[in-house]
């Protein structure tokens, strides 16, 4: 029966990929319903502090985008690149990072592929290059991102265990997982530095010269931002952005500065779920209120659109899952606890895979981190491989992927004839491995 009811997850979850993330979440209820109504297993509880955290960030991040905030953002980076362009195999990846750590989705960098690949084209570079692991890239900082949902989702699951080991607060999460997440990067970024032929010595690419139209094509356009500007509102709501978030790690980081409160017979500070909403909102407002944001358009940016499909996707698959584990927690804790405790890594490989079943970090970490602190995984271990939460790079069906191989005119950056040998897989296999190393390293040396 066990193994029925596994299998019914599975298929809801393979299923549920195909339609991306709002059909995993709506797939999911099929699985609920027959957990419960055929298999009689007692409904999990769905992850309300979870979601509603979710909220508060991305209805700020969807206001600062409708204010123009991300287009500045876009703009300075842009200038960053085009003024050493001979490096941008090493900066774009460094550039598209930095946009998802301060914003806390990887949605706001498909702006910056067009750009990233007409400065390769510009000076000769393999576009592959750069391209491929700025798109790694910008995934991988999910995990280092205050205001990203993996983030938001892992000190949400860790601040409910305050009777198992050390109380994490956020500041310490990102201690950890900023210099993991930047060390990857940067040792993917060193890798694609030689990938694939130079232009000069690709046969293929010089085939496509011959042809006057594609010529034209890869090399005619021009993408930038510099002419743009922005403004005076939109600068102001990028500060406000980046003030809510200092102030998010401040209280993170000094406990004595939250109110405390009376809980089970104790006091204890305000927990950062509440924080992180509180101030999330206060930041949305603000700009809302000083940066003559149309009210009615923030529900229509992709960001909110794209936070609104996260929240739902993280609503089936944890509600489903945790249906499962809560249900037969004893005999998993039998069959695995032994295990998991000795080799840590196991769990790390699962939330891997479950990243790729799930297409989503904070949806892969709200169903398998729960699981892993009732088989006794340490909380630092789930810190420890926090990274491993990004594996759906493995497949290129992720939309980043996808528009990054779409923007790419030189078509260097592409699926392979076997699927599995695309642009992505191994500079996403570098990052993450090396992330989960350097993070795993400095969990040991400092906690």
């Amino acid at each position: 029966m066990v193994t029925l009811e596994f299998v019914v997850i599975i298929v809801c979850l393979l299923v549920g990929t195909r339609f991306g993330g709002m059909g995993l979440g709506l797939i999911s209820g099929i699985g609920l319903f027959i957990l419960s109504f055929v298999f009689g297993l007692e409904p999990g509880k769905p992850p309300v502090d979870v979601m509603l955290t979710i909220l508060a960030v991305i209805g700020c991040a969807a206001t600062l985008q409708t204010a123009g905030g991300l287009n500045v953002m876009m703009q300075c980076a842009e200038k960053l690149l085009r003024k050493h362009p001979q490096h941008i195999t090493l900066l774009a990846p460094f550039t598209t990072w930095t946009l998802t750590f301060l914003c806390g989705t990887g949605h706001v960098v498909y702006t910056m592929f067009p750009i990233i690949s007409d400065i390769a084209l510009k000076k000769g570079i393999r576009p592959e290059r750069p391209m491929a692991v700025a798109s790694v890239a910008s995934q991988m900082a999910i995990t280092a991102s205050p205001v990203s949902v993996a983030v938001v989702s892992l000190v949400s699951i860790l601040g409910a265990q305050h009777g198992i080991g050390h109380a994490w607060s956020i500041l310490e999460i990102l201690a950890i997982s900023v210099p993991a997440s930047l060390f990857g990067v940067a040792i993917a970024a060193l890798w694609s530095l030689r990938r694939g032929k130079n232009l000069a010595d690709d046969e293929e690419f010089q085939e496509k010269l011959k042809d006057p139209k594609q010529r034209e094509f890869i090399y005619g356009g021009s993408e930038t931002l510099l002419n743009q500007r922005f403004s005076r509102e939109a600068t102001w709501s990028t500060w406000i952005f980046f003030a809510g978030i200092l102030v998010v790690v401040l209280l993170g980081a000094l406990p004595e500065l939250r109110p405390s409160f009376e809980v089970k017979g104790k006091l204890s500070p305000l927990s950062m779920n509440l924080v992180i909403q509180m101030m999330m909102l206060i930041a949305g407002a603000v700009i809302l209120l000083v940066c003559k944001v149309n009210a009615a358009s923030i529900s229509n940016g992709p960001v909110f659109k794209a936070g609104m499909v996260a929240i739902f996707s993280v609503f089936g698959v944890a509600w489903m899952s945790d249906t499962f584990f809560q249900a037969h927690l004893v005999e998993l804790k039998m069959a695995l606890e032994g295990v998991v405790k000795s080799h840590p890594w196991t769990y790390a490989l699962v939330l891997f895979l479950v990243s790729k079943l799930v297409n989503s970090q904070a949806a892969a970490l709200t169903a398998v981190a729960p699981m892993g602190l009732m088989l006794g995984v340490e909380p630092k271990m789930l810190i420890a491989f926090f990274p491993a939460a990004y594996g759906y790079f493995v497949l290129p069906t992720y939309p980043s992927d996808l528009a990054c191989i779409g923007f790419d005119r030189s078509g260097t950056t592409r699926i392979g004839k076997f699927i599995i040998n695309h642009s992505f897989i191994l500079p996403g296999l570098i990052g993450v491995s090396s992330a989960c190393v350097a993070s795993y390293l400095l969990v040991e040396a400092f906690f």
